[in-house]
This record gives structure tokens, sequence and C-alpha cells, in this order.
């Protein structure tokens, strides 16, 4: 059985609920997801959703933090707040016989959330502290100076943890409003499951969703950029050199050839062994212990990246290859060996993808939140074993935007 959507009224607001009843396990799953809430909004806060995430799972201003986890502990419940770019989420889980008891402690939280000066300020401490290590972790350095090119001028330019002085400037009502504008009925999506029929559900959750404030729609953005072919090299003492890179690659999250682009990736750069960047910068050449690349489709923006390890004398040559592979890619297209591999795969595959109830509401959730029928998948593999080598070649030739390759390279 699969997960169902339903649309529940609370004060005038249509909330969508996306749940699957599973009675084999006696539990509740519940994500609270508010969209359009992530780091898409921090604008000149950076690191503000990232900051108010950890700062609701600091419990009540009543209980405090220590005291709260203690009875969230006590009682087998886990409640977590966090942040994607889009997505703004609480989880709450528990066995079934303390739901009530859950759904009572996530109502507190958000009545009267420990949000005071002191906690603040430890967080802004462990923050700071997090982002001054990080700056010895290259692969995180390098994967932020691309997003800093590739996406300058967007939402996506800065890191989702903010930066030393960012989070040094942000203040307590900043995370105030942001929780509040974020947190309310029309911002809100429902995805749940467990041992419960729909109508015990709304009953259990009807009292808390009466609490929250019917507030104002965050409206989606779109995240527009056009990558170039530019490099840009940071000089550190490291052991190795690390290679990242990304471009445009313009396509919707509703386009109907959106099945293409996820063979196409798949054979380029994201199936590992196997694929083109693997076999021909490690196998062939042993410059990198792993090469990956993937187009990335998503609400908000879509666009390819990947990224390779190799030693820092190899740097130059390892980055000429990857312009050439893909240039390659578009202009040859994948052989009839490879797209039937790639079918093979993610056709016999699909089963691993929806073996649990979380796989499920996360996959049931997704398509949703991107307009499409809950059937999609299901027809994707569909059109995938339907796919021709000259539609899938002629596909690739047409997004030659793919060749205007954006590196960030952090090497000694």
């Amino acid at each position: 059985m699969g997960a169902t959507i339903k649309h529940i009224d609370v004060k005038g607001v249509q909330i969508p609920v996306i749940f699957e009843e599973q009675k084999s396990l006696p539990i509740l799953n519940l994500q609270l997801v508010f969209q359009n809430s992530g780091y898409i909004q921090d604008n000149d806060n950076s690191g503000l959703a990232n900051l108010s995430s950890k700062l609701l799972n600091e419990g009540t201003k009543k209980l405090g933090a220590t005291a709260f986890a203690q009875e969230l502990e006590e009682n087998a419940i886990s409640l977590t707040t966090s942040n994607g770019f889009e997505t703004f989420v609480i989880e709450l889980s528990n066995l079934k016989e303390q739901s009530k008891k859950g759904v009572e402690l996530l109502t507190s939280l958000l009545k009267s959330p420990n949000f005071t000066q002191d906690t603040l300020e430890k967080l802004k401490t462990l923050q700071v502290g997090s982002l001054k290590r990080k700056e010895n972790d290259f692969d995180y350095v390098s994967q932020n100076l691309l997003k800093s090119i590739l996406f300058k001028g967007t939402a996506l330019e800065n890191p989702s943890s903010g930066s030393i002085e960012s989070i040094s400037k942000i203040q307590l009502k900043d995370i105030e409003q942001f929780v509040s504008k974020t947190i309310n009925l029309n911002n809100l999506i429902i995805v749940a499951g467990g041992d419960f029929d729909i109508k015990e559900f709304e009953e259990l959750l009807n009292p808390f969703l009466t609490t929250l404030e019917v507030g104002e729609k965050n409206e989606s953005k779109e995240i527009k950029f056009t990558s170039k072919k530019e490099e840009k090299t940071l000089i550190k003492d490291t052991q190795q050199a690390y290679i990242y890179f990304g471009s445009s690659f313009n396509i919707d999250s509703q386009d109907e050839e959106n099945y293409k682009a996820k063979v196409a990736s798949f054979i380029l750069g994201g199936s590992g062994f196997g694929s083109r960047l693997m076999e021909e910068i490690r196998v062939k050449r042993g410059l990198a212990y792993s090469a990956y690349g993937s187009i990335s489709v998503n609400k908000s923006h879509s666009y390819f990246n990947g990224y390779l390890q190799t030693k820092n004398e190899s740097a130059a040559e390892a980055q000429k290859l990857v312009s050439q592979l893909v240039s390659q890619f578009v202009e040859n297209g994948v052989t009839q060996e490879e797209l039937t591999a790639a079918k093979n795969f993610l056709t016999g595959s699909e089963p691993l993808r929806s073996e649990t109830l979380s796989q499920r509401l996360n996959r049931a959730f997704l398509l949703y939140y991107r307009g499409l029928a809950q059937d999609y998948s299901q027809k994707e593999l569909e059109k995938i074993q339907n796919l021709k080598l000259e539609d899938l070649n002629s596909y690739i030739k047409s997004h030659n935007e793919i060749n205007n390759l954006t590196f960030a390279i952090v090497r000694k």
C-alpha cells in the first residue's frame, strides 16, 4: 500500500496530508514540512535558517534543553528540526502509545521555544567553532567555492551554515521573525505514516494544528543562473587537489523528458564504476580514487555538478580531462551497451528505493512538492525501458550548456 494524499481544513486553510497507513509496526512518523522556507529565505543573513533550526532543538523556555531532552528520552520520543534549501522540517517519531505525549511536547515546543540570548550565544559559539574547523575540510571549502562562483547573486551563493561573519551578526529578533514567518498553516505540508488510519491521525493532530497561525505563504522562487567556462583556485597546504565543477542544465522539475536526464546522469557520472568519469579518470589513468558527476533536478533550480580528488601535480590534467569527457559526451552521446546497462540497473534497483516507510513517504512528498502525479515513478521506469539510443543522444546533444563548466579547485 502506498501513500495517499488528501487535504484537511484548519482555520480555512487546506493543508495537504501525505499519509501511509502501516500496521506492521506500532509507530508514528510525522514530518511538518514548511515549503519555500529553507535557507533560500536567508537573504542577507546567511546561516539564519540553519541557526533557527538549531535553536528549535534546544527545548522549551520553561524546561530548557537538558530537561526537555530528558523528557523526550524517557518516553522514547524523537523530536528534531532541520532545514534544507527549500524546506524547513520538524520531525516527530515515537511508539504509537506515546503519540499523544509526543504531540503535546511538539505543541509546547512551538508555543514557547527556548529563544533566550544565552542559548543563542551558546549556539553561535558552537557554530563559529564548527566553521573554523571546516576551514581545513577542503571538500567543504572547494564545494562552497564552487557555489559562490556558479550561483553568484542567488540564494545558493552562500553555504547553508553561514560564515563566521554572518553568524556573528544574527540576532535573536532575526530568528524570531524567521520562525514566525516560516511556521504557519499556509506553508505547511504534512507527511506522516504509521499504525493509524487517517481519521485517527487527524484526531491526534488537530489540537496541535489549531495552535498554529494561518500566516502568509512563502512564494516559491526560481534560481536563475548561467554558468560560464571559468575557474578559481585556492592555494592551501593540502596533500591532494580537490576539484569541484558544475554547469547549467536547463530543465524544469516537471519536464516530461526528465527521465532522459536521469539516464544520461547515471551514465556520465552517477553510476560509480562503469560511469564515464570513473572509467576514464580513475580506471584508465589512475588520477583519482573516485570521480562523480550528476544532474540535480530541484523545484527551484537544476544543474550539473561533480567532484574528484587527485594529486596536486595532476590537477591541471584532471581538470582538462573532465572538460574533454563532458564535451565528448554531448557531441557523441552514449553507446547501446551503456544504455542497456543503465536500463537494467535503474529498473532492477527500483524495489530497493521503496522498501521502507520513510522511503515511500519521502518519494510521495517529492512528487507532490514538484507537482508530479503519484504514479510518476512507475511511468518513468516504463519510459526508461522504452528509451531508444538515438532519442537519448539527441537529448544529450540538445543540452550543450553543460559544456560551460565552472571549476573550483583547492590545491597546494
